[in-house]
């Protein structure tokens, strides 16, 4: 077994709110759980009993709610069915007056603290504004907004209504936009004009008045100016926060939805998971503040984009007391650890970014523990995407061997994690430390059996609160059930690999439906990336294993070049060798293409499995929607690659 990179000391696990929690449940329920894993253990054998703890620790305020867990079907589990609360409750209650609510940070690195006094002031005032536009519980508003406070304002003015949240940042067209705010009928669209990203204004205005063309059931439009322009036919942000307006909330069922959240929709339609006011709450609160130990004197920074789960995760910091910042700029302007750079003068206490980050300041030879000021950081947090372990002892000897590293991973689904850090638990490099709290998950093999130290399928075989309540347009939940429980009845498939290791740690290979199978032998693409990405002369790669309609299987690996990089014999040579040494032998590409770039997901996530489908003669136009795709000019240059080797080989 490979050595921690990061042990937690005596201070740590005594000041952790995790060991909070568990002292909480001793003096409560008179259950002794000494450690984590004994805690995890009884949190998913008792689920009742756990979140009746969490919704008691965190002193939820409700009418009597009922039993924690009425009934536990998979779908259709029922959660604290007389409850009635409001997610911006818990904000309201964790007010306070000696720490801003959030600061929002400007490429230029100018800043704007908005305290919690004024932040619930607007929440107040456009509460009031959408109310008067007839906006009742249920109605839909949506955003197309870069990451900024005036995003945090409107979802929780939407909330405070009981009306549905649902956003779109603005790296989206309006077409890619329309595809999945099209979908849910909103009565009032929150936009900006536009936002400067690496150094460029991106005026938006005429997707603004694309998207009022393509929403007919718009009954206004509010602009936020953040480039000091105007909109015809849209009332000013500033007109709708003016005002004292009282924050009343509406108390709301338990699963009353709170937000719809949309898959990635690179090979369909997007996916409108729509989660409940409850569910978030606690799971938020459990992930918040038990997980990422966040508390009132914390500093939240997370660079995401109201498109991505992330950013909804980010909000909940305002749950526990915590400071949040946003920032919409572009993370390697003006120079590459500028990331580093804001989490220094925000003091962040925990900050959040992706493995791409981490390598590409790692490339550029950035030392930020050398170059910024992280005395206040206590915790990395890492999701996107696998972190290779090379990058994660990057992090150690580069940021700090005193700051661990709490790489999650869970997703849209269930807008929070499966799998992560706690401040309690040792840090292993390349793994996620343990299952979160509440989170019933396992290893199956393809028959469904348990699998310890070896490569099975992610599953969750109990539910969880934040599971979702259902998907948009989808009547009779067939296509809410095919998406999780097709495979094992009752029990939630996530699609990815992972192995259990025998000390209570997960390793996450990357997505089942992308998996590389050769001769039989299984492997996530993240363990081939973890071997070809470390040297310098990849920027970047992307793996595929596609089956031939002959039963053969093609496995080509892509690689984008540094700078003054050649793909010749020698780097081909040690490409291979990197793979077989640190991989698997068996796993050796067929053959490595230059490229010029890898296209994603507008979240990050490599797109393995529309370009498979390319490559094994699916139209472009048919399995991947270029409008969600990063780089869409890539698909071309993928689709001519495609059909040249199709060609050839026929």
């Amino acid at each position: 077994m490979t050595e921690p990179q990061w042990v937690p000391t005596a201070d740590d696990i005594a000041g952790a709110r995790i060991t909070d929690f568990a002292n909480f449940i001793q003096r409560e329920i008179g259950l002794e759980l000494p450690d984590y894993p004994s805690l995890w253990q009884w949190s998913v054998e008792n689920l009742d009993n756990f979140w009746t703890a969490v919704w008691e620790y965190f002193d939820i305020q409700s009418p009597d709610p009922g039993p924690a867990l009425e009934t536990t079907e998979m779908p259709g589990a029922t959660w604290f069915p007389e409850a009635r609360l409001n997610y911006v409750d818990q904000v309201v209650r964790n007010a306070r007056a000696d720490r801003p609510a959030v600061v929002h940070v400007e490429e230029d690195g100018s800043t704007v603290e908005v305290s919690w006094a004024e932040l619930l002031r607007q929440v107040g005032a456009l509460a009031a504004t959408l109310r008067n536009l007839g906006v009742e519980p249920g109605d839909r508003v949506v955003a197309y907004l870069p990451n900024l406070p005036e995003a945090v304002v409107a979802f929780l003015a939407t909330a405070s209504l009981g009306a549905v949240w649902s956003a779109c940042g603005q790296d989206y067209t309006a077409k890619a936009a329309l595809t999945r705010l099209g979908q849910l009928d909103p009565t009032v669209l929150i936009a900006a004009d536009g936002y400067h990203f690496n150094g460029k204004t991106h005026d938006k205005r005429g997707e603004v008045e694309e998207l009022q063309e393509g929403l007919p059931t718009l009954r206004a439009t509010v602009l936020v100016s953040n480039l000091g322009t105007t909109l015809e036919h849209a009332q000013d942000w500033a007109d709708a926060i003016a005002g004292e307006h009282e924050l009343s909330t509406k108390a709301l069922p338990f699963d009353h939805p709170l937000w719809v959240v949309f898959s990635s929709g690179t090979t369909g339609l997007p996916k409108g998971i729509v989660h409940g006011h409850g569910g978030v709450l606690l799971e938020h609160l459990k992930a918040i503040a038990l997980h990422s130990d966040l508390g009132r004197d914390d500093t939240f920074f997370w660079y995401t984009s109201p498109s991505w789960m992330m950013w909804n995760f980010q909000v909940a910091g305002l749950l526990v007391g915590s400071t949040i910042v946003t920032y919409s700029g572009c993370p390697t302007y003006p120079q590459p650890d500028s990331l580093w750079g804001i989490a220094s003068r925000m003091r962040a206490t925990v900050f959040g970014t992706s493995p791409g980050y981490v390598l590409a300041c790692a490339k550029a030879g950035a030392v930020p523990k050398t170059d910024h000021d992280l005395s206040a950081l206590r915790t990395v947090g890492i999701t996107g995407s696998t972190l290779p372990p090379s990058s994660a002892l990057w992090l150690r000897d580069n940021v700090g061997e005193t700051v661990p590293v709490a790489s999650i991973s869970g997703g849209t689904d269930v807008v929070s994690a499966f799998i992560g850090g706690v401040r309690t638990v040792p840090v292993w490099p390349g793994e996620l430390s343990v299952p979160f709290l509440g989170v019933a998950l396992d290893a199956f093999d393809e028959n469904g059996k348990t699998v310890i130290g070896e490569v099975g399928e992610l599953v969750i075989t109990q539910p969880m609160p934040s599971m979702p309540i259902r998907f948009w347009n989808d009547p009779d939940g067939h296509r809410y059930h095919d998406a999780y429980f097709d495979t094992y009845p009752g029990v939630w498939r996530h699609g990815d690999w992972i192995t259990i290791t025998d000390h209570g740690s997960v390793i996450v290979h990357g997505r089942s439906d992308s998996t590389l199978n050769r001769n039989g032998i299984r492997m996530g693409s993240a363990d081939i990336y973890q071997a070809v990405e470390r040297l310098p002369e990849i920027s970047e790669a992307l793996v595929i294993g596609a089956e031939r309609p002959d039963g053969g299987y093609w496995m080509p690996l892509f690689v984008v070049l540094a700078p003054g990089a050649e793909l010749d014999d020698d780097l081909i040579g040690r490409i291979k060798s990197a793979i077989r040494d640190e991989a698997s032998p068996r796993h050796v590409p067929d053959d490595i293409i230059a490229a010029p770039g890898v296209p994603h997901t507008r979240t990050g996530k490599k797109l393995e499995v529309p370009i498979k489908r390319i490559f094994q003669g699916g139209d472009a136009a048919r399995v991947v929607d270029r409008s969600a795709v990063d780089a869409p000019e890539l698909i071309d240059w993928y689709a001519a690659e495609g059909a040249q080797r199709i060609s050839a080989r026929n």
